[in-house]
């Protein structure tokens, strides 16, 4: 009887310390935790509403390919095997930079469902990347491109808007949660107008410019694209974002992507200047140069030749691998 006693006194002890150490931890990680089985309850506004507001980044290679994809070079050429690439001359000083990393994609069942003369048009922009990707000349990069580029963005939470503030290019964009006037033209970032629904909030987003991609792969869209967006607590610092992506012109129905967004949770997290426009002229317009910096231009594409410069004390790697045994 006593035995059995000190077990039960035993098992609550436990208990009461187990449950106080389990408190303690969430206390500390700055979470509420929620009931059996949910995960910890996210910020909120004094109007009860998930608090979204502070520096939140996107950490997948969804900007280079939204589907699943294989390392490859970011720019290639045929190698010694027909079947295997190998980096080109624009990138081929980059060496393992010059690769595109492996990724799993963020699309739901791994398929963007293009028109045919679509599918066309978008492997020609992936053979073209470096010609076609408006990345690359500093344009603002849309919705929902600019949700998971590899920058952190700012959200500014207000009761009526929100404002969110991207690092690339200084973009931005307003959701509006109160009545507004539809949009008079197109925009890079389109026109955003929201609403709650419980602890989501949708987005609607519409008049769009057809001068966006979605990644790095040639993924593109017209002028009658349409994003619906579902930002959803995971917790209190990740989001479940999923956008919806409509456009009757070149896709043959919508199709939908999901991903995870984290808040940044350094002490003293903040967006830094990365004003690329100046960083884009040579890229842009240095084929009107009256002396060019580049020597070689094809129209308006930049060709690169490659002389290799071998390092003072490499000479003698650089001759084990000329493959003359004589320098051996």
């Amino acid at each position: 009887m006593r035995n059995r006693f000190r077990h039960a006194i035993s098992a609550i002890v436990t208990a009461v310390v187990m449950g106080g150490l389990l408190a303690a931890i969430h206390q500390a990680a700055g979470q509420t935790p929620g009931p059996q089985g949910t995960a910890p309850q996210s910020r909120r506004t004094a109007d009860g509403r998930p608090d979204f507001s502070g520096i939140w980044q996107a950490n997948t290679t969804a900007n280079w390919d939204l589907q699943t994809h294989a390392a490859r070079p970011m720019v290639a050429q045929p190698g010694v095997y027909p079947d295997v690439p190998v980096l080109a001359a624009p990138v081929v000083a980059l060496g393992t930079v010059g690769w595109i990393p492996p990724g799993l994609g963020v699309v739901e069942g791994d398929e963007i469902p293009y028109q045919p003369w679509a599918l066309q048009r978008k492997r020609e922009n992936a053979a073209n990347w470096l010609d076609r990707d408006p990345e690359l000349k500093c344009y603002m990069p849309g919705v929902p491109r600019a949700m998971y580029l590899p920058y952190p963005f700012q959200i500014v939470q207000g009761t009526n808007k929100i404002m969110m503030v991207f690092e690339f290019a200084n973009a931005q964009r307003t959701i509006h949660l109160d009545p507004v006037e539809p949009y008079p033209s197109d925009a890079y970032m389109g026109h955003s107008v929201g609403r709650w629904d419980g602890d989501t909030l949708v987005v609607d987003v519409s008049s769009f410019t057809p001068y966006t991609w979605f990644d790095r792969s040639g993924n593109f869209h017209s002028d009658a694209l349409h994003v619906v967006e579902r930002y959803t607590p995971i917790s209190q610092d990740a989001i479940r974002y999923e956008a919806t992506i409509e456009d009757p012109k070149v896709f043959t129905r919508p199709w939908k992507i999901s991903l995870p967004i984290y808040r940044r949770l350094e002490p003293n997290a903040q967006l830094m200047d990365f004003k690329c426009i100046e960083m884009v002229e040579e890229t842009i317009y240095g084929h009107l140069r009256k002396q060019p910096l580049v020597k070689h231009w094809e129209g308006r594409t930049m060709a690169v030749d490659i002389t290799r410069r071998v390092p003072p004390g490499e000479e003698v790697y650089d001759r084990l691998w000329s493959g003359n045994p004589e320098e051996k």
